[in-house]
């Protein structure tokens, strides 16, 4: 039996760009056969614009809204609800986006002033806290070159219809740095659902399970 799981999806409760509720984003994966949803937010200041002058914990508990709210719709299902993120930077200039996977809650309400550091030094932070770091879809119009020495992986498969996010290029990109690969479906409307992801041999219920998986490799990426 082969187990699916989401890595890249936005609930409209949190993400100014996402069409779509968190309970509804959980019923289309119950729908199509997931068992696993990661709740990627954007962790940007894009997200806290509208907040501005909110303390930080505020800021938060705003990021959190639509990863409890997928909780929620989720419990007593067979689908598992992770906490993931899509993180950007503050620095002038910068346009990528990293998908951070085994992230906490405690992590997030202690790490005031992330959005302020370089990816360098939050791949440190992010290890130290076990955390595992892939550049989302990097050869999307706009995207800059990053060292590919820097994070984990890359996802060398977005399958979101409204970008041209060369997944071809990408696929080479991370081949040819040996680095590893993911899919996701990049999930913001009910158009997108269930064309990205990973399909596994064992059901990932915790971080910890999807975070032992991405480490082994032991994953087919979901293309369609």
């Amino acid at each position: 039996m082969a187990f699916l799981t989401e890595l890249h999806a936005h609930t409209a409760e949190t993400s100014r760009c996402a069409e779509d509720s968190a309970e509804h984003l959980v019923q289309n994966h119950l729908e199509h056969g997931y068992s696993t949803l990661v709740v990627t937010d954007h962790f940007s200041h894009r997200t806290f614009d509208p907040l501005a002058g909110t303390a930080y914990k505020a800021l938060v508990d705003f990021f959190l809204r639509g990863y409890r709210a997928a909780k929620r719709a989720a419990a007593g299902t067979r689908l598992s609800v992770l906490l993931g993120m899509e993180l950007r930077f503050t620095a002038p200039g910068n346009v990528n986006d990293y998908l951070v996977y085994g992230v906490t809650e405690d992590f997030l309400y202690n790490a005031e002033g992330l959005l302020d550091m370089r990816l360098k030094s939050f791949m440190q932070l992010a290890h130290e806290h076990g955390m595992l770091v892939y550049q989302a879809h990097p050869f999307r119009d706009g995207i800059r070159i990053i060292d590919p020495v820097l994070p984990d992986g890359f996802e060398v498969y977005n399958a979101c219809v409204r970008h041209d996010s060369r997944n071809d290029i990408a696929a080479a990109w991370a081949k040819k740095h040996k680095k590893p690969g993911i899919s996701g479906s990049d999930y913001h409307r009910p158009e997108d659902i269930a064309r990205g992801g990973i399909e596994t041999d064992t059901e990932i219920r915790t971080n910890d399970d999807l975070l032992a998986v991405l480490r082994a490799g032991s994953y087919r990426l979901i293309r369609k």
